[in-house]
């Protein structure tokens, strides 16, 4: 798959994560968005990245900036989990495990293919504290290789007021489940 945008798609892109920071500096407190941007023009497969992340649902927006590395840090921040991303199980081993009824894809080779990161346990709370995301849908998260050896996986949401972190079989899936993203740029 070619990770080329064009120049019109890079402009409207650019556009619509501006367009995003601004209306929602709440996320990103003591950020400027001409650094942001700087840093996405000098890295294309970034900008591909988040275009897919953009064409999937996932409204992504940059939440903080790493103290360390001065890496810009984006997230899916959609209300509810990307509609182009639904309907998956976990991965692929989880899905050549299903008898019958096997959806499409997988969420862990989908992020991989859009050169992204499912969202870790820490990483989910982290965003429930920027706003109320998945109260009607839930997210796989990236799940620890111990518990992905038992057969399950994790999955967020967020009801009653609070967020929730579960488990289900990796080989299952939900019309309301899909997957967030992270992205370090």
């Amino acid at each position: 798959m070619s990770k080329e945008i064009s120049s019109e798609q890079k402009g409207q892109l650019l556009n619509t994560l501006q367009d995003r920071f601004k209306e929602n500096m709440d996320r990103h407190e003591n950020l400027e968005w001409r650094e942001v941007q700087s840093r996405l023009e000098a890295n294309p497969d970034a900008l591909w990245s988040l275009k897919e992340m953009e064409e999937t649902g996932g409204e992504p927006d940059v939440i903080r900036q790493d103290v360390d590395t001065g890496e810009f840090i984006f997230y899916d921040c959609s209300p509810e989990s990307p509609d182009g991303r639904r309907k998956v199980c976990y991965d692929k081993e989880g899905l050549e495990s299903r008898k019958k009824y096997k959806p499409d894809n997988n969420a862990v080779d989908m992020a991989a293919k859009m050169g992204i990161e499912l969202l870790t346990e820490a990483q989910y709370r982290e965003i429930q504290e920027l706003g109320d995301f998945d109260t009607k849908t839930s997210s796989w998260l990236k799940t620890p290789a111990e518990m992905r050896d038992l057969g399950g996986a994790l999955f967020g949401d967020f009801r009653f007021g609070r967020t929730f972190i579960y488990h289900n079989g990796a080989q299952s899936y939900y019309g309301a489940r899909g997957f967030r993203g992270c992205l370090r740029v």
